[in-house]
């Protein structure tokens, strides 16, 4: 008894050993990603989402370019800041991934959502085929005809593993508004918060507004990129055209800390 007593007590030992672990690795990691000391590498990883010839034409006629608003809104807003770092964020396009990637359990509890979690993590370490330094941010976005698919699932970003699943529409006319999109789920993968409604979408104030001493309030001229629309009264908000009409309000450079 006395035996296995001991055992028993060496093998929770061992487990909050581990525990402790990866608590200090995902500590050291947020640490570092948001000192803001060098940029952040993110790669972005399209994805076939439908199979359609439209999307797969879409894919390959995609350049670094398409992404370039992204590195640029994200400077722009970190000098509004005062954050030295002149290039904060540096995005690359990655190889097409020919798998899709596990998405959540819709309604699920919390341990589904944590093995869900593990199996995205587990899932990109083994889709990463950049041939190039080691990303901080994985990026998988994963594109529809919009002919097809009028509607996409939500897109989601990880703090965790700094892992972004992102569903767009392949269409040219649309990759501006894809990459707020990408933007917004980029900053969830370096502490950002949601500033929105989930059960209407309508952005949260004053947190999810871009201007929330504007006088009059609306409507407003930007949106809150984690608030993810623009208030246009107290019940109407519409999607921004692309990042020159959003910004990133007070709250969220808190969180990912260009305010102190």
């Amino acid at each position: 008894m006395a035996s296995g007593g001991f055992f028993r007590q060496v093998r929770i030992l061992s487990l909050l050993i581990i525990l402790f672990a990866v608590a200090m690795n995902a500590w050291l990691t947020k640490l570092r990603t948001t000192s803001w000391e060098r940029p952040l590498w993110m790669v972005v990883y399209p994805v076939n989402g439908d199979g359609s010839k439209t999307t797969q034409q879409y894919i390959e006629g995609l350049s670094r370019s398409d992404f370039g608003d992204i590195g640029e809104f994200l400077a722009a807003q970190a000098q509004h800041y005062g954050v030295a770092i002149a290039e904060p964020v540096t995005v690359r396009l990655g190889p097409e991934v020919h798998a899709h990637p596990p998405m959540p359990p819709p309604g699920g509890g919390t341990l589904s959502i944590m093995l869900w979690s593990l199996k995205l993590r587990y899932w990109a370490f083994t889709h990463d085929d950049y041939d190039g330094p080691d990303p901080d941010i994985q990026m998988y976005v994963v594109y529809h005809d919009p002919k097809l698919n009028n509607q996409l699932q939500h897109s989601l970003g990880i703090q965790k593993g700094m892992i972004g699943v992102v569903n767009a529409f392949a269409s040219p006319a649309m990759t501006s508004r894809n990459n707020v999109v990408i933007t917004h789920e980029f900053l969830h993968t370096v502490g950002a918060s949601d500033k929105y409604n989930p059960a209407n979408n309508q952005p949260l104030y004053p947190q999810g507004y871009a201007d929330p001493g504007r006088e009059p309030l609306y409507p407003q001229r930007y949106a809150e990129i984690m608030g993810g629309r623009i208030p246009l009264s107290p019940h109407q908000a519409e999607m921004p055209k692309s990042l020159a009409f959003t910004a990133i309000g007070e709250q969220t450079a808190i969180e990912i800390r260009w305010l102190r």
